[in-house]
């Protein structure tokens, strides 16, 4: 697809963000203002390129029904790989973007804060938030997935899961800790552990 250039860029991106802010199209007079332009003109040629080069489209004749047809990729830009060892040439060209929402705007996920040291051999420590999937229909862990687990008369644990016939094993990931061995039928399974954000 061609390139754009950096005053078609501009107000490429300004549609994008304000299309998926507001869900509708803006007018000319507010792209006017935005590109701080004191004329139409200007707009109207830069959207006849951008809809040239394939990145918007409209229906003739009708107002606000500017149309994003390549929106800009979501998320954090990768910008290559960090040795945590020796050192490595930097990279910057942008290859990919690293895009959360897939977690954060899934119905189904949600996140816990991590208490204790139970699961530091899976790098999951005191004062992580662990992002959990919930089970979906007659879903079941798989052996080893990192689960949330509520044991009756016990609470909750973040643990390893295991079964054993009709007995359940949550196997934490630090050697002090024994395993819990409980009847399956006092466990419920809360979710599947799918990442682990922790700030610093």
């Amino acid at each position: 697809m061609e390139s754009l250039t950096p005053a078609q860029q501009e107000l490429f991106d300004w549609l994008v963000e304000y299309i998926d802010q507001t869900q509708h199209a803006p007018s000319i007079r507010q792209m006017m203002y935005a590109m701080n332009l004191r004329s139409p003109a200007p707009v109207q040629s830069r959207l006849e390129r951008l809809r040239n080069k394939g990145y918007i489209d409209w229906i003739e004749g009708k107002a606000r029904t500017i149309r994003i047809l390549r929106p800009k990729p979501k998320g954090i830009p990768v910008l290559g790989a960090i040795a945590a060892g020796g050192l490595v040439e930097p990279f910057t060209d942008e290859k990919t973007k690293l895009d959360l929402t897939k977690i954060t705007e899934q119905k189904n996920c949600y996140a816990l804060r991590v208490t204790g040291d139970s699961m530091i051999e899976d790098y999951i420590a005191e004062g992580d938030v662990a992002i959990m999937r919930t089970l979906s229909g007659d879903e079941r862990p798989k052996e080893g997935d990192i689960v949330a687990a509520i044991v009756a008369g016990l609470g909750t644990t973040l643990k390893r899961f295991y079964q054993e016939g009709e007995m359940v094993i949550l196997q934490a990931s630090n050697a002090r800790y024994q395993p819990i061995r409980v009847s399956a039928d006092q466990v419920t399974i809360q979710g599947i552990l799918i990442g682990v954000w922790r700030g610093y």
